[in-house]
Order: C-alpha cells, then structure tokens, then sequence
C-alpha cells in the first residue's frame, strides 16, 4: 500500500503510520491485496474543502472529508484489470484507486467535540473515507450499520477504539 500526501500538508509521522496500516487493514479486510494499490491524502482547509464540495457534490458546505474514487463498479475487478493491462504492457506498476481529501480544521473540532485526540479523529475520517473509496456507502440504513462496523473493526485493531 502506498500512501502519497502533499508535502506541505502532510499528518505527523504517527498519523501517517496510523493511516498506512488503516488502509491495509481496510483492503486485507475486504479481500483486496494491497500490495499495488496507492492512493493519495490530502489535508486542506474548511474553504477548501467547502469549494470541493460544491464543486463536486453541489453542496455549498464545508464537511469533515471527501472521497474520490477513480473507478466505477467492482474495484476487484478494477485492480485485476489493472493488473492485467501491466502484465500485457510490460509495466508492472500501482493500482490508484482515488483521493482521500481531510479538512484539519473539522478534524480538530470534532475531535474536541467527541473528546478524543485530534490523531484519534483524523484516521477515523481517513478509514471512512477508504471505505467510500472501495465502494461502502451509508446511505441507507442497513449500509450505514456494515459501514460503522468496518470502521470500528478496523479503529479497534488499531489501537484507536471508540471512548
């Protein structure tokens, strides 16, 4: 698993450790291997992060973070065709499967307002966000209780469990 972060922006060491295994465990826990798989993680501000989504959903808000796949349908699929196109072409390379987008700031009060570590929060809105990407969703009821339980499955096994 590859991680890429904007040099300028980018989470502490520990957090980036956090995110790291958070991502494995997301992909290892869903059947992907994530050996050739990256993705990126950007950290922005609440105008930024307010201009993504209205840009993008058409909602003229800030929010906590965004996700952007960069695959339709099955991502097993997506990976094994990807994998397929390198073996064919000779380039044996990573499998992007999108952008992870985190707004510090919400991060921050919301980390104050659950009264857990703002380290706490950040990967828990990273795991979210992975989840999304490999096609989670909480829009109904039922989707929404598998997605809490993935996301606390994985927290818990990082250490970072819910207070």
């Amino acid at each position: 698993m590859i991680l890429y972060f904007d040099e300028d922006r980018m989470p502490d060491e520990g957090t980036r450790g956090y995110m790291q295994r958070a991502a494995e465990l997301v992909l290892e826990g869903n059947g992907i291997d994530p050996k050739n798989v990256s993705l990126s993680v950007t950290i922005v501000s609440k105008d930024e992060i307010r201009e993504l989504n209205a840009e993008y959903r058409g909602i003229d808000r800030d929010t906590d973070v965004l996700s952007f796949p960069q695959f339709d349908g099955d991502l097993a699929d997506f990976i094994e065709e990807s994998e397929a196109l390198a073996e064919e072409t000779g380039e044996a390379g990573e499998v992007a499967i999108g952008d992870v987008v985190i707004c510090e700031e919400k991060a921050q009060e919301q980390a104050e307002e659950y009264g857990h570590s703002f380290e706490r929060e950040s990967v828990y809105l990273f795991v979210h966000s992975v989840l999304h990407l490999i096609g989670f969703d909480h829009i109904e009821d039922e989707e929404r209780k598998e997605m809490r339980a993935e996301e606390e499955r994985v927290m818990d096994l990082l250490g970072l469990p819910r207070e």
